[in-house]
């Protein structure tokens, strides 16, 4: 290129994706239990709710870190860590990618979680107070950081390129994504693993959302507690897991030969500087985030078969997300499927966004979109088509997904299907 022309920005492909949700340990069966419509949401068995308001959360059950690390590894890392390195190998393994062959300072990890190690940080303290400082194990600081996730798996991976952890609280795994690809773009790197995760069911994390009203109380009701867009919803249900993609230049992904699943199309960031917790009611700050999304994709309004929505099941996030979407889409927001697969699997927080791309891709493989579970009536303000309760036959070449953080951040995120020809 000379001076007067733009450098040719690479494109940047999906080779491979792992996924851990309360459906599944796996890619395969987590969407499994999506298109049946299974819920992943139950009530707290992993200590004592009594007395507590919201009784109910989305689990990993029946997960054993030491399955997929050893002894040593499982005591310095948080339980959310664990899981981004579960989806981390998953993603690893589907795409083929030998490390060993690799220049690994060619590689990077850009792996998000919202709130790290809170698990540590509460039974860490407990401890302390209980036995006093003598006996406080000093690895309990690196394995609560929010880092502690990205620098494990290039720990374990021998990865020496740009390593980081993007935190954009329920935006948080689009945002790692976005970013990995911006890396790759940008020439920083070839090959990029970046996702989402989160693990922090606690006492305290239970107690934080439902003091602030966005959790459901719904405790007798525990698998039909999450009801997005549905005109009886009460509030969200915190959950976990994580979610891990491999992506690269398409230059690096043919040259090795890789089946490529998807590739990256369009990302937006935006901000609602409005407040804290509540999000800007008429959705401009997601109207944005989307718009920019849309603008770097190329592609249309007309263009997106489907999105995976934010949809958290609170009152406010719900209306100000279908309102955003009516703004950027007009009269062909009627037309477009949309599903919150956080009505099967809870809101994961810093995982959530990377889950629902995630989703895309499988759903642009299978032809078919899950659906919203636990949809029951109709709210005048959300009135779009939300896949309610039955998965659909449907073709996906190209769909978008939302992630809303607590303070008013915003990402959208657009995957299309890979052509030879941009």
């Amino acid at each position: 290129m000379n001076g007067n022309q733009p450098f040719a920005v690479p494109r940047v492909v999906i080779t491979g994706i792992g996924l851990v949700t309360p459906l599944g340990h796996d890619l395969e069966s987590s969407w499994a239990g999506l298109i049946a419509g299974k819920s992943g949401t139950g009530r707290i068995i992993h200590w004592d709710a009594t007395g507590f308001p919201t009784q109910i959360t989305a689990r990993v059950n029946d997960w054993d870190p030491k399955a997929y690390m050893d002894r040593k590894d499982v005591r310095r890392t948080s339980r959310g860590a664990q899981l981004a390195w579960k989806a981390t190998q998953e993603a690893l393994t589907l795409s083929g990618l030998d490390l060993s062959q690799e220049d690994r300072s060619r590689i990077g990890v850009e792996m998000g979680l919202a709130f790290g190690g809170w698990d540590i940080v509460e039974e860490a303290g407990r401890k302390l107070e209980e036995d006093g400082p003598r006996r406080f194990n000093p690895a309990n600081a690196t394995a609560a950081l929010i880092s502690g996730a990205p620098t494990f798996i290039a720990i374990k991976c021998g990865i020496t390129g740009p390593t980081n952890s993007q935190v954009t609280a329920c935006a948080t795994g689009i945002t790692a994504i976005g970013e990995a690809a911006r890396r790759i773009q940008r020439g920083d790197a070839d090959v990029m693993l970046a996702g989402g995760a989160e693990g922090y069911l606690t006492k305290m994390a239970i107690s934080t959302f439902s003091r602030l009203g966005a959790a459901s109380t719904r405790n007798d009701e525990p698998e039909s507690a999450c009801r997005p867009f549905s005109g009886d919803r009460d509030g969200m249900v915190v959950g976990e897991g994580a979610a891990a993609f491999v992506l690269e230049t398409l230059e690096h992904a043919q040259a090795r030969g890789a089946q490529i699943l998807a590739e990256f199309a369009g990302y937006g960031l935006s901000e609602d500087a409005f407040d804290l917790v509540a999000p800007e009611p008429s959705g401009q700050g997601a109207t944005q985030c989307m718009r920019l999304a849309l603008r770097e994709s190329g592609l249309g309004v007309g263009n997106i078969d489907w999105i995976v929505a934010h949809g958290t099941g609170t009152i406010l996030n719900d209306k100000a997300e279908t309102a955003a979407i009516k703004r950027i889409f007009g009269k062909s927001a009627y037309d477009i499927p949309i599903t919150s697969i956080k009505s099967s699997i809870g809101h994961a927080m810093g995982a959530a966004g990377a889950q629902s791309a995630a989703v895309i891709v499988k759903a642009m493989q299978a032809h078919r979109i899950p659906p919203t579970i636990n949809y029951n009536e109709l709210d005048p303000d959300c009135d779009l088509d939300y896949v309610p309760n039955v998965s659909r036959a449907h073709q996906v070449d190209a769909g978008l997904c939302n992630g809303f953080g607590i303070g008013g951040q915003n990402a959208s995120l657009i995957l299309k299907r890979f052509k030879e020809t941009a």
